[in-house]
């Protein structure tokens, strides 16, 4: 927990191809600059990733995210050795290596199922784990996905994974659930799961809402990923409303200054 009453997770994209800044950031001088930047505006974690996750993204070797990850976080190391760095990966290899680096989190769309090694790496370094729901491989999961009832199948979701990896040797307290936003999921489906972030926070874990700039501000507003800003800072602020504590935003401090009017005008 943090000493506010939320936390901010800021997205730091180190690859050339990501639906929002791709190319940015995708060099170490850049991608550090960017880094410290959104810890100034208050980010309490950093959330590095190297390999874009937007539908119909082609995957990397874990050769080469390592070598857009290692630069950079080489570099926080030395220049801001205090901050606390999540790593978006699913490989067991990178995460293994980036934990050994001082990584606090391993951030994970796959819940170790596109690298079941990566379960063995969780296990013995016990990071802080994000276990988020996805329906299919980023380069084809928005090929028509389908369910017979979307909420239900992400709360058993969270219910089936959790204890898997409570089982192999994972603290509960070490994983942080995400519903997936956009991952294998239809406007209709993303807005159901928003609507009812109730439905995870039963569980007593923390919550990583991650829907920054995402496609169901496209699908609502008819709008490009630069210009939902506003729509992402107004979701932000009523699911802290809700209880969703953790938020990873590309824009750190309008997450922060929304969140702040909301839990204000929610206590008077």
């Amino acid at each position: 927990m943090t000493p506010s009453p939320f936390g901010v997770m800021g997205i730091v994209n180190l690859t050339p191809d990501s639906f929002y800044d791709g190319g940015q950031h995708d060099s170490p001088a850049p991608g550090i600059r960017h880094a410290l930047a959104l810890r100034d505006q208050g980010a309490d974690i950093l959330d590095l990733g190297a390999e874009s996750s937007r539908p119909g993204a082609a995957e990397l070797s874990p050769g080469q995210e390592t070598q857009r990850l290692l630069p950079v976080l080489a570099g926080l190391r030395r220049v801001a050795p205090a901050a606390v760095v999540s790593v978006d990966t699913y490989h067991a290899e990178t995460a293994a290596a980036v934990l050994q680096m001082g990584v606090s989190i391993i951030n994970d769309i796959s819940a170790c199922a596109f690298d079941p090694a990566l379960l063995d790496v969780l296990v013995q370094y016990k990071p802080g784990y994000v276990l988020m729901h996805s329906q299919g491989r980023p380069k084809t999961m928005q090929h028509n996905p389908s369910y017979a009832d979307v909420r239900r199948e992400v709360r058993e979701f969270f219910e089936r994974e959790m204890s898997r990896l409570v089982r192999a040797g994972l603290p509960e307290n070490r994983i942080v659930l995400d519903p997936g936003i956009g991952f294998g999921k239809t406007l209709e489906h993303n807005l159901a799961l928003l609507a009812h972030p109730e439905d995870w926070l039963e569980f007593g874990r923390p919550v990583l809402m991650a829907l920054s700039m995402k496609s169901v501000f496209g699908g609502l507003l008819g709008l490009p990923p630069q210009q939902r800003g506003l729509a992402t800072a107004t979701a932000t602020a009523m699911l802290r409303s809700k209880g969703v504590y953790w938020h990873r935003v590309h824009d750190v401090a309008a997450a922060r200054q929304a969140m702040t009017v909301a839990l204000a005008l929610e206590a008077h």
